[in-house]
Parts: structure tokens; sequence; C-alpha cells
């Protein structure tokens, strides 16, 4: 996967539909 910057309300890249924000973006915070 390239690493490009990915604004919290793109859609997130794993395909999910959801907004990165709502999906990958709670697996990284603690």
């Amino acid at each position: 996967m390239k690493s490009k910057k990915i604004g919290r309300n793109d859609p997130c890249p794993r395909g999910s539909g959801k907004k990165y924000n709502k999906c990958c973006l709670n697996k990284e915070a603690p």
C-alpha cells in the first residue's frame, strides 16, 4: 500500500465504503 496522506474525511482505502475517520483511523488510535 502506498504511503500517501489520507484525509480523515476521505474514503477508506480498504474499500469498506466508510469514511477514513470512521474506519481505519480507529485502528491507529489507542
